[in-house]
């Protein structure tokens, strides 16, 4: 039985294989409105979510499928004690695939050596978001038109960003990637995911300030300063607002870049860029939707 765990399980082409099916979704939706009909989605999400959760219900609901979960660990068996094993098998009795987000890092690969059922990954503490890098993707080969020989740009907090990490590990796979690092030292990127980049071979360049490399990137990747995966108060105090992308900075920018950001967003990006031809962060959430369509498919056709 198949699982969406670690991007890095699914090879190349099968990633390219599922935006495929995703690029059909947009362009014939009415072949796929009943794919998934007397199908069910259990939504297991022990920390709060709003674009991942709700575009896993939609993408089932728009395969014709039904919707089941709960949204916060207090309101499911998890406040009494339940392991995440018991609560799978026990949930696999009633849907036909899970997707999990949980605060632990590796509870959806704990969970899929229980279940009866296909787990996705959702997002697991800081480590993982296989499901929101497929999103990123796609929205980086329809605006570019190609996944490889690209320059891209993270920024912000690069060593608590699970989406982060899950996108470095899959564009390092395609020649050409080069990946610019723009952190506060503290923020750099977890010691393991360098020493990966490096035994590939992948090009790194880390710096402080997003105005000495702005002008050289295809991709600009923006994160949060995430409060909830600090330890210390004054610590995010001080790093919260090490980046805001305003128009001003912008403008040292190419024509052609284009903007991501995972959301939720605090002040990282300012409004006044959302108008800009180059954002393109609610884009990723609409092929959010679609990516996850097309991933419920593969994973209920290869179970069948």
């Amino acid at each position: 039985m198949r699982h969406m765990l670690d991007i890095t399980d699914w090879s190349i082409e099968e990633i390219n294989g599922l935006m495929d099916t995703a690029d059909d979704i947009i362009a014939h939706p009415e072949k796929y409105t009943h794919a998934m009909e007397n199908k069910k989605i259990a939504t297991l999400f022990y920390e709060p979510s709003t674009r991942t959760r709700l575009s896993f219900e939609a993408a089932m609901i728009e395969l014709g499928g039904h919707v089941l979960g709960f949204s916060e660990a207090s309101s499911s068996s998890a406040s009494k004690g339940e392991s995440v094993s018991d609560t799978v098998r026990t949930v696999g009795c009633y849907a036909d695939i899970i997707a999990m987000r949980h605060p632990k890092e590796g509870a959806p690969t704990v969970a899929a050596k229980f279940s009866p059922v296909p787990i996705i990954n959702a997002g697991d503490g800081g480590h993982n978001h296989p499901t929101q890098t497929l999103a990123d993707l796609l929205t980086i080969r329809r605006e570019k038109g190609r996944l490889d020989k690209l320059v891209v740009g993270m920024c912000g907090d690069l060593q608590f960003g699970r989406t982060v990490h899950s996108l470095m590990s899959a564009m390092s796979r395609y020649p050409g990637i080069r990946f610019v690092l723009i952190s506060p030292e503290e923020l750099r990127i977890p010691a393991y995911l360098r020493e990966n980049m490096r035994k590939l071979g992948v090009s790194l360049m880390e710096v402080e300030k997003l105005e000495d490399v702005i002008g050289t990137l295809d991709i600009l990747y923006m994160t949060r300063v995430q409060r909830e995966r600090f330890f210390n108060e004054a610590d995010y105090v001080r790093l919260k607002d090490s980046y805001i992308l305003d128009p001003e900075k912008l403008a040292f920018a190419r024509k052609d870049l284009t903007v991501l950001h995972p959301l939720p967003r605090v002040n990282e990006i300012s409004h006044a860029v959302d108008n800009d031809p180059r954002a393109c962060y609610f884009k990723q959430v609409l092929y959010g939707k679609y990516m996850r369509e097309a991933l419920i498919l593969r994973l209920l056709e290869a179970k069948a």
